[in-house]
């Protein structure tokens, strides 16, 4: 006579499917949830709408090979004519909640399959590395221009096209001004038309009005007291250590490796690397 019926068998047997697949579900919903609410994206968002996908598919998966068994308990049952025969296969047959290790494997690759770790965009990143900053201020020099000193820029005014990406990913939420010390308005005319020709006022987040002038650095340094901005970037050491106690964040944009001056400074070769875009 058997000892319980299939059905309750086979709730049994799913009970504990979905507990030790419950258990790999919680451990990866926590790490795909390790960005901020406020940071998702088209792609987050899709990978959210893959967990309800997951537990459905990788339920009928594991549920498929039970059933299998089952069928072939019942099959060799019912064959069997002798009833010690078939009292000694009812002997032998294994608790139904123990765990099968072949069950917890299949769980876990499947769960290791949907739960790919997301490589966060490069917005994501920006807002991450910013702080959700809302305005920033940079210096072109040695940061947005490929020229290091105003005169170079009575000569030419070159846009790195390395710098673009992360340019135009911090117009989109932030309020962005440009700042540069020139020595005369020819150099003005180059520099905006550098920009513009390399697309910086095409993307709405940006305007010429918001490229700023000044003859000194003393100049540039009032501007950026002025607006106040979350974040300031310079390539100047000394601006940016006479600015250290009135703006909240400052990068410090240097080809060489350079001492932090404040908790509240941070530096980098280039802005590039410091958003790790490259």
């Amino acid at each position: 006579m058997a000892t319980g019926g299939d059905g309750d068998t086979s709730k049994q047997e799913l009970f504990h499917l979905i507990k030790r697949f419950g258990a790999y579900i919680t451990f990866k919903i926590s790490n795909l949830f390790s960005l901020s609410l406020h940071n998702l994206d088209s792609r987050s968002i899709g990978a959210v709408a893959g967990l309800a996908v997951a537990i459905v598919f990788t339920w009928r998966l594991l549920r498929s090979p039970s059933g299998s068994q089952r069928r072939q308990h019942k099959r060799q049952g019912a064959s069997s004519s002798n009833p010690g025969v078939t009292t000694h296969s009812n002997a032998a047959v294994v608790p139904s909640d123990a765990c099968s290790p072949s069950d917890d494997s299949r769980a876990q690759n499947v769960v290791d399959e949907f739960f790919q770790p997301v490589k966060p965009t490069l917005g994501q990143i920006v807002r991450q590395k910013l702080s959700e900053g809302r305005k920033v201020t940079c210096r072109l020099l040695g940061v947005i221009l490929e020229e290091s000193i105003p005169e170079e820029l009575q000569q030419q005014a070159t846009v790195r096209s390395s710098v673009l990406e992360v340019l135009l990913e911090i117009t989109k939420f932030c309020d962005l001004y440009l700042m540069e010390r020139v020595l005369d308005d020819e150099s003005e005319k180059r520099v905006l038309l550098a920009l513009e020709e390399a697309g910086v006022f095409t993307s709405g987040g940006l305007v010429k009005d918001k490229v700023l002038f000044c003859s000194t650095e003393n100049g540039r340094s009032s501007f950026v007291r002025q607006l106040e901005p979350d974040w300031h970037i310079d390539s100047n050491p000394e601006i940016v250590t006479q600015l250290a106690r009135f703006i909240k964040y400052q990068l410090h944009v240097s080809p060489y490796k350079t001492e932090r001056t404040a908790a509240n400074v941070f530096s980098a070769p280039s802005l590039e690397q410091f958003f790790g875009s490259i």
